[in-house]
Order: C-alpha cells, then structure tokens, then sequence
C-alpha cells in the first residue's frame, strides 16, 4: 500500500482492490469459519483512506460509490481504528476519510482493503505498529481478507485467512475487472456452496513463469469453488465471464472471491485497456476497469 503524508498532519494510504485468482474453498471448522486457500494479488486501482488528528473518532465517506455506505455505521473502517485504540490503549481520535472507489459487495475486498489501509493510516497517526495484532486476531475481528490486504503484495493465504505467505515472483500481468452492478452478498455465496469442498493447490506449480500466459495456463489448473454458487443467486454475471472471454487478448476469465466482480487476465496494457473500453461501450451500465498485477513493493498509481 502506497502511504502519503501532508503537512496538516494528515495522512493517506491507498487501498488497491484484492483479486483471488484461484479460491479454493477447503472445508469448514467446527464453529462455521471456512477454510481457504487462495492466491491472491492487489489491482493498480483502489479506495484511498486518509486521517488526521482528531480528538474523537469519526468517518466522513465520499467516492462514486460511498452513498452505498453510507447507512452502516459500524463499518470495517470504523472497527479497524477501534480495534486498534483498544489495543494500544489509545485516547486520541482520528477524522478518517473513506474515498470509496470500488463496488461494494463485489468480491475484491474493497472493505477489507479499506479495513487494512485504516489500521495502516491510524497505525502511523498515533504512533503504533498495527503488526503487533496477530493475523488470527484480524481475521476473526475484522474479516478473512484483511491479513493479507495488510500485505498488499502477491500472497497464498489459507487457514480462515490468516496463514499468510508470500508468493512467488509473478510475470508482468494486467487486469480487466468488470461488476455487472449488483451486490452479492458473501454470506449468501458461501451458504449456497453446500459443502462443495476442494482440495488445497499445489505451490509448486506457482514458480518460475515465463510471462502471463504460463501464469494462466497455471491457474487453469484450478479454480474457484465459489463461482458455482455465485452464477446459481446472480445469474447477471455470466454475461460478464462470457464478455471477458470473448475479449481479444484475455487469457483467463474468473470470478474474483465471492464476486459479482470478475477478471480478465492479459499480458499487458495495451490488450486490457482495449478491452475494457470495447466492454465499457457495450455495457455502459457495467463498472469496468483496467489496472495492473501490483508486483511487491511497487505502490499502485491510483
């Protein structure tokens, strides 16, 4: 994640949009948290967190998607920074600015990428190492996503989010990320999975790409195991899939995590932003955006 500071004290972190690329959804513990296993990468396209010092604790939200937030005043956002005072035992406040960019409810981890950005920019705010959590506590507290959003580099994530280890160096990549424009609920995603369990991948595959199209000869080794239950509640995504794969240049079309986001997987620029404005024409109803594969330590121009 990209930081900024200003001179009023105030400071930004971006939150770029988390993509799974492969989901497999491994079985369920016995107090009902899912057990995962993903490859996960961040897209060059995001919300923006940004704070400054306050004396109490407060959210103002703007964005071409903030009014869907707007009624939830219990947002992740807002839980981070308690979750972070609480155990700091900080005093202080924080006036926080949620610049919400993303769909919400769409599978790319907007709320959880905004979550990890907060604890990032409040971290920095007051002083304290937002690390000294430990990924279970974040996972359980805040969502499966937000360890690996604390990242913010090309990661496998696994257990109920919160085994994380980074992965191998992936080729240059570029995405297309398309949203029909429907919310879809995850809790409903994983309550129509019924027990459709997969086995966990195989890291070995995951080494020494020649470029895009072996990464996507990989991934098509696997899958994600939430995609069925998806298409079976929001049947508006298959024309999305069917969009991007059609799409000259896409090697690979998917949903992203619970969705109703998908992906389009291409080699570069050129190909992904042809793509994304020849789907944008034909469905201007559509959220369409091209970004790039974010590579570690490399911030994303949002």
């Amino acid at each position: 994640m990209a930081t900024s500071a200003a001179p009023n004290g105030a400071i930004t972190v971006t939150a770029p949009a988390k993509i799974n690329l492969t989901l497999h959804i491994c079985g369920r513990r016995a107090d009902n948290y899912h057990l995962l296993d993903s490859l996960v990468v961040f897209a060059g396209t995001g919300d923006r967190i940004t704070v400054s010092p306050a004396n109490d604790l407060r959210l103002t939200i703007t964005g071409p998607f903030g009014a869907a937030l707007a009624s939830e005043p219990n947002n992740l956002v807002f839980r981070a920074a308690r979750l972070l005072a609480a155990t700091h035992k900080i005093t202080r406040g924080a006036a926080i600015v949620l610049e919400k960019n993303l769909p919400v409810a769409s599978g790319i981890g907007g709320g959880s990428a905004d979550a990890a950005a907060t604890l990032i920019a409040c971290g920095r705010l007051w002083g304290v190492d937002p690390r000294t959590l430990s990924d279970r506590d974040i996972a359980a507290s805040l969502g499966a996503d937000v360890p690996v959003c604390l990242r913010g580099v090309p990661a496998f994530m696994s257990g109920i989010g919160e085994v994380i280890d980074i992965a191998p160096a992936l080729p240059d990549a570029w995405l297309v990320l398309a949203n029909p424009g429907e919310p879809l609920a995850t809790k409903d995603v994983f309550a129509a999975l019924a027990g459709r369990f997969s086995a966990a991948m195989d890291r070995v595959a995951f080494n020494n790409f020649a470029g895009a199209e072996s990464l996507a000869n990989v991934l098509k080794l696997y899958g994600n195991d939430l995609m069925a239950p998806a298409l079976e509640i929001l049947p508006a995504i298959k024309p999305v899939l069917r969009a991007l794969e059609q799409a000259p240049g896409c090697l690979l079309a998917r949903l992203s995590g619970s969705g109703p986001t998908c992906f389009g997987l291409f080699a570069d620029a050129q190909a992904a932003t042809l793509a994304a404005a020849q789907m944008h024409a034909n469905h201007p109803k559509w959220w369409v955006v091209p970004a790039p594969v974010l590579k570690a330590g490399t911030p994303p121009e949002l």
